[in-house]
Order: C-alpha cells, then structure tokens, then sequence
C-alpha cells in the first residue's frame, strides 16, 4: 500500500476493529509528521516512540507538547546519551540526506535495557528543503528502531528494525506525471563490545542497514520500474536500432 494512503487505511481499520487498536497502532507504521518546538525554535518529529496520551515529546526541550502532567521522561542518564544522540545524527543526517529533520528518542525497557528510536524525514519537493528540487512530490521517512540489552562481560546484545517509507511524483514535460511510493522494512541483530560507546554501535548500524536498504530500494522500485517501462516503451533509440534494415 502506497504510505500516504495508509493512514486513511489505518483510520478505517480502527473504526472496524477497535478491539486491536492497540496491535495496530504499535505495528502500522505511518508517514512522520514534523511540529515545531518554540522554545528551542526547532523541528521535531512526532511518532509513537515519543507520544503520551495527545501530547508528544521534544527531544531538544525534553518537554511535552502541548504540556502533560505526569508524563513519562527518561532517565537522566539516558537523557545525556539522547541529547548527544541527536547532535550526531543531526550531523549524519546532513552528510547523507542534504539536510531533512532528525530526532532522537530513547526509553527504558524492561529487561535492565533500553530503546533507541533514529528518526529521518526529508522532503525532496520543489516546494520542501530539497536541495536538488526537481520532484513535484517527495517525501523519504527513515524510522531506526534499536532495542539494546543489558551489558554484560563488556558485550551488549543489539537488535536493529529499519523500515523506509518513500513516494515521489514527478510531473514535466519529459516523462509527463509519474508516481512511485512504497515502503521496506529490514531488521539486524549483532553483539558487540561497548568499549567504544553505544553510539558508535548503533550509529555504524543504522548505517550499514539504511544503505543496503537504499540499494534495494534503488534495485527492486527504480530497477523493475526501468525496465517494465523500456520493455512496454522503448526509448525511439532502441526502436530504430531493431527495425530491419531496407
């Protein structure tokens, strides 16, 4: 299903099945929303990692918008480690994506562990931050989801799910109105010493996974399209290349 339609499919879902809402609100994954934290006077984004009742977290003020009593925070420990998380990935997000919004959050679980969610979203249209700004519509929503057990003998188990959700809508003279959306999900699991810290485990994860994520993108989306689009409609180039010669 194409991402943008899936929150109206999720809507529709919930309506006929209340029962499960809470199943299919944790599974569903949706397109990333962005609001704007005043008092830091930066963006953030908004997702389940990061909402309490209609409220939802800013990683750069660690407070709740709009204000929640009683909300969940975490450790201030695992604040510090969130705080420098989203500096670095601020960083990796510009060296990879041209710019886009990144956030950081991270939870105790309950296994003397905790959870780390990296979240990407870059709008490539010409009316977004796009750099290059030749799509008429695209959207690229990266979500990094890390669950990381307790240390043990310097070692520290690591389970990593990346799931990308794309679309993009071209619309000019060349290649006339053409749509392209889908989404991809992939998951990784290593041990690993800590000596260095768990950013660097994690963020040498995120890495590797997103770009073998981008190459299957890049093969499976873009590669098939390529090539049902010059099977059903070759390029005249082709065409007179396989006509008899007279």
């Amino acid at each position: 299903m194409p991402p943008k339609q899936s929150e109206t499919a999720l809507s529709a879902l919930l309506s006929l099945l209340p029962q499960h809402s809470s199943d299919l609100l944790s599974q569903v994954d949706l397109p990333l929303q962005v609001l704007r934290d005043i008092e830091s006077g930066k963006d953030f984004i908004l997702c389940e990692y990061n909402r309490d009742a209609d409220s939802y977290r800013s990683p750069w003020s660690n407070k709740y918008l709009p204000l929640l009593e009683d909300a969940l925070y975490p450790s201030t420990e695992l604040r510090k480690l969130e705080v420098e998380a989203n500096d670095i990935f601020a960083i990796y997000r510009d060296q990879y994506y041209e710019g886009g919004i990144s956030s950081v959050y991270m939870w105790e679980d309950d296994n003397e562990g905790f959870v780390a969610c990296f979240l990407i979203k870059k709008d490539g249209s010409k009316s977004g931050h796009g750099r290059r700004g030749c799509l008429e519509e695209g959207a690229w929503d990266a979500i990094h989801v890390i669950q990381v057990g307790p240390e043990e003998e310097e070692m520290a188990q690591y389970c990593l799910t990346s799931t990308i959700m794309l679309s993009l809508t071209t619309d000019d003279e060349s290649s006339g109105k053409f749509g392209l959306s889908g989404s991809i999900r992939r998951q990784m699991k290593m041990e690993l010493a800590v000596a260095e810290g768990h950013l660097c485990n994690m963020g040498r994860m995120i890495e590797e996974l997103e770009g073998k994520l981008r190459n299957s993108l890049d093969q499976v989306y873009f590669g098939k399209t390529r090539e049902m689009v010059c099977t059903l409609r070759p390029p005249a180039e082709i065409v007179q290349m396989r006509l008899p010669e007279t």
